[in-house]
């Protein structure tokens, strides 16, 4: 097992500002969109609660920068769990420039979710889903996992 959850992007024109280097805001987008495939891929029933009432509210995001990458740059965006509450999640990203078998990490990100149910109006925190802490194990650390009351 590698550790963390990976989606592969090819960087695109539309995401390069003027002088060709990608704009920061695309790193943020990765990150979403990196979550978004792991609801999809390790816990679909999660997509099902999200289509009631549970909703999964970004409260911080945060991507540090090391090196640049351009139009047609192959990247693989690489998700962890850094921590695990009763109501909330923290990822952790690194974006990873892969050419010709060699990777050269360029940035590292943050995410921090909370859950909450109900309506837009009157929502309240709520338990992380069961099916999400499952599918989250592999991609934490042993500490990480004790402190949830998961794994061994």
């Amino acid at each position: 097992m590698q550790g963390y959850y990976e989606i592969r992007h090819v960087v695109g024109f539309e995401e390069t500002n003027l002088v060709g280097n990608v704009y920061y805001v695309n790193y943020l987008r990765w990150q979403g969109r990196c979550r978004e495939m792991f609801l999809k891929e390790k816990a679909p029933a999660v997509l099902a609660e999200v289509r009631g009432d549970l909703k999964l509210f970004t409260l911080k995001v945060e991507c540090e920068f090391f090196a640049e990458i351009t139009a047609f740059d192959e990247l693989s965006v690489r998700m962890r769990l850094e921590e695990l509450t009763q109501t909330q999640i923290q990822f952790t990203f690194d974006y990873v420039k892969v050419t010709d078998g060699q990777q050269l990490l360029i940035a590292r990100g943050r995410q921090r979710i909370a859950c909450m149910r109900g309506p837009n109006t009157e929502t309240v925190p709520a338990r992380v889903p069961e099916e999400l802490r499952r599918a989250l194990e592999p991609y934490a650390a042993t500490a990480v996992l004790a402190r949830a009351g998961l794994g061994a």
